[in-house]
């Protein structure tokens, strides 16, 4: 299993914790034995801040993961074990359900899961929890919730409100940040202190106190909230204290803000996860709010503590608490600019998708995907709550690359299937729409579902007279021959395909479709696979396009490798995989490190290419892919896997298989195998250790030439049983990394056998 760095998925901490250091020893003294733990208490007390310093605490007792989930912008039940997929780095490829390779994916894992913020989604997440618990049993989940997941084991450990003394120490602590000069004294103290009462304790409620105290006195502050509490008890006497202490301070906040600044933030409800400023400016301004003015009053928000400023997946952005978010989304709610609001958020998406869709064939596809990654809950958002079916359909559609390229594939299907269900006109959108469907049921072997679609393609594509969807129907039925074993049908579509695609001048599906026609006349044996494929290659290259290139030189590999051509085959597998940085492509990943191992043990290099299968068969174990998605991997596959095992041995070649399981996501796979392709044929020098004696030289170089025991014992006059001692020997005196490169040290060392 990966030994992943501590704390992975744990953000960094902006402010120091205060206090909870029981809660923090009783906690991992829980997760010692338990295997779920859930933080309870009310809204505000700090449940996920404590719940954070406890997972960074325990760190190094979870060397295969820790992942924080926060599952507070999540409004669908059904929706959380993909979240949880997304998280742990599962792709959403697969037709098993999610939960299920959630849990197969934790299996053998030391892992620690922490679920934020489970309270309205209690059913969901305790179905989730309880498939993670039966399937891996070394894996613990620290939940967060208002109320206990009723789950079989669970632990629960109450979060109470902060002691007196807790409660002060964050306070100075956090308005020290502001106003340096502060600092509690006897004068002060007891002011201090009933504000904090005042509070209840609560975390969240004193963090949002602290910037008041810039500009108020502790006594001007604790007089205005005894006032805001007074009015909220004369407005609804069903509150709880501590729930009228969180709202009163965050409509004081509010109260405090600029005519404007209320306005923006009310606005900014509308945004889940985080947003952008391109997108505010887009979706806010109007009515109360110049475009000019945006930067200046996020500023301001900033400035006040109600918006806070983040990375997100290396660009830079802004997101709300989401008490804040929530109240905002309040006080919107039932005005005509609530409904305005969400049609601009749809529109704006489905601008930016379809842009980033037509600048798709350049050199900005991994910035591209990593916006589409960032903005993944806002592109959700606006699906689900699009009241326009045309514009769902041409959204969904324009995701298409998000969908493959980004790990959603699953998302994706399910999105375009319920789009399409609502839309059901024959226009050229649903069309498009079906191609891009009916490729990602291909890609999870529903073979009847694509080609249920190709027929409704056809029908829509002569309604409509329609040259794109010929073009993709033409491709769609190459795939449909691919996948039955007709590859000269396939090729024949395919050819047809990049014919039409070139006349469209969409380069992408030129390049695409010709990667797909090399690979398919390399398989054949015809010659003109070369070819295609450079075609593939230069049009690429001349658009600075990365992706399609990947499948392009990939098919490229693997006609080198059909004419034994090793040198070629190392070099293309290692452009292929660089050009593969930045996506999230299990599938083509794996083919990559499959040519790429045969490659390695035709060398002779038994061992890498063992643990490059072994990388191979966790991508496709992710993406739950067999060789029925690409049968022609399937006889090189058998061939190399016979190798290594007479060369390795049952013992060695699973452990290389298991070396090769830690990497199970691209882009540790693609790093992995770009070192060994950058090392590939270099001798390690402990395959020159002088324990080896002579004999021993001599069966290594005779196991190096892919001899089994007994011919070795034929060939040298000596029992089988004798031949299997000495290479037992063999593997038992030089370190493991070392035994199945007995091949290429054989070949360049040139050390005497006698």
């Amino acid at each position: 299993m990966t030994n992943r760095t501590t704390g992975v998925g744990l953000p960094a901490a902006l402010t120091r914790f205060v206090g909870r250091g029981e809660e923090i020893a009783e906690a991992r003294r829980r997760l010692g034995t338990a295997r779920l733990l859930t933080l309870t208490g009310v809204g505000g007390v700090g449940k996920t801040r404590l719940a954070l310093e406890i997972a960074s605490a325990s760190g190094d007792e979870f060397p295969d993961g820790v992942w924080l989930v926060n599952l507070a912008p999540v409004v669908d039940p059904s929706a959380v074990a993909g979240v949880v997929a997304v998280t742990v780095g599962i792709p959403d490829i697969s037709p098993v359900p999610v939960a299920e390779r959630v849990a197969n994916h934790l299996a053998g894992r030391r892992a620690l899961v922490l679920l934020d913020n489970c309270e309205h989604l209690q059913e969901a997440c305790a179905e989730l929890v309880y498939e993670i618990l039966t399937r891996a049993a070394e894996v613990r989940i620290l939940a967060t919730s208002r109320r206990a997941l009723g789950v079989t084991g669970e632990y629960l450990l109450p979060v109470l409100p902060l002691a007196e003394r807790d409660a002060l120490e964050l306070l100075a602590d956090r308005v020290a940040a502001l106003r340096p000069d502060f600092c509690l004294t006897p004068a002060n103290r007891s002011s201090a202190a009933r504000l904090c009462a005042d509070l209840d304790g609560l975390p969240l409620a004193i963090e949002l106190a602290a910037p008041r105290l810039r500009t108020l006195t502790l006594d001007q502050l604790v007089t205005r909230l005894e006032d805001r509490f007074a009015l909220i008890v004369g407005r609804d006497r069903a509150v709880t204290a501590r729930h009228r202490s969180l709202r009163a301070l965050v409509e004081y906040s509010y109260e405090l803000c600029s005519p404007s600044e209320r306005l923006l933030w009310t606005r900014l409800s509308v945004f889940v996860g985080g947003f952008t400023l391109d997108a505010v400016e887009e979706v806010c301004v109007g009515e109360g709010i110049a475009t000019a003015e945006v930067l200046e009053l996020l500023e301001g928000l900033v400035t006040q503590s109600v918006v806070f400023t983040c990375e997100r997946d290396g660009l830079p952005g802004y997101y709300m608490l989401e008490s804040v978010r929530l109240y905002g989304a309040e006080r919107l709610t039932g005005t005509v600019w609530g409904a305005r609001l969400r049609q601009r958020h749809r529109d704006f998406y489905l601008a930016l998708t379809a842009r980033l869709a037509d600048t798709w064939c350049g050199p900005e596809q991994a910035e591209s995907l990593a916006r589409l990654r960032s903005e993944h809950r806002n592109l959700r958002e606006a699906l689900e709550s699009c009241d326009d079916p045309q514009a769902g359909v041409q959204l969904a559609a324009a995701l298409y690359f998000h969908w493959y390229a980004g790990g959603f594939l699953g998302e994706g299907r399910r999105i375009l299937y319920r789009v399409l269900a609502a839309a059901p006109e024959p226009t050229a959108a649903r069309g498009r729409a079906l191609w891009i469907v009916a490729r990602m049921a291909l890609i999870q072997a529903d073979r009847s579902a694509a080609q249920r679609y190709a027929e409704e393609i056809a029908k829509v594509a002569e309604h409509e007279d329609d040259l794109v969807l010929l073009a993709c129907l033409q491709d769609l039925r190459g795939a449909l021959a691919q996948f039955d074993g007709h590859l000269e049908a396939a090729a024949s579509h395919y050819e047809d395909a990049a014919a039409t695609f070139a006349e469209l001048r969409d380069e992408f599906h030129v390049i695409v479709t010709l990667g797909r026609l090399a690979l398919v006349r390399a398989v054949l044996g015809d010659p003109r696979a070369a070819d295609t494929g450079r075609r593939a290659v230069a049009t690429s290259e001349a658009h600075g396009e990365r992706l399609g290139r990947g499948l392009a030189l990939g098919a490229l590999a693997y006609e080198a490798y059909t004419r034994g051509d090793r040198e070629a085959v190392l070099e293309l597998i290692r452009n292929a995989l660089g050009m593969q940085q930045g996506f999230n492509n299990h599938i083509l990943v794996w083919q990559l490190l499959e040519i790429l191992a045969w490659s390695l043990a035709s060398r002779g290099d038994h061992l890498r290419a063992g643990q490059l299968l072994g990388a191979a068969h966790a991508l496709a174990r992710q993406s739950n892919t067999e060789f029925g998605a690409a049968p022609y991997l399937t006889e090189g596959h058998t061939e190399c896997e016979k190798a290594v095992l007479q060369v390795l041995g049952p013992t060695a070649y699973a452990e290389a298989l298991a070396e090769g399981d830690r990497y199970d996501n691209p882009v540790e796979a693609i790093g992995f195998a770009l070192s060994v392709a950058r090392d590939c044929g270099d001798a390690p020098a402990a395959l020159a250790s002088p324990s080896l004696t002579r004999r021993e030289r001599e069966v290594a170089g005779l196991v190096s030439e892919g001899m089994s025991n007994r011919q070795i014992a034929a060939r040298l006059g000596f029992s089988p049983r004798t031949a299997d001692r000495h290479v037992e020997n063999i593997r038992a005196k030089l370190d493991f990394r070392c035994r199945a490169q007995i091949a290429v040290w054989w070949t360049q060392s040139q050390v005497p056998t006698s």
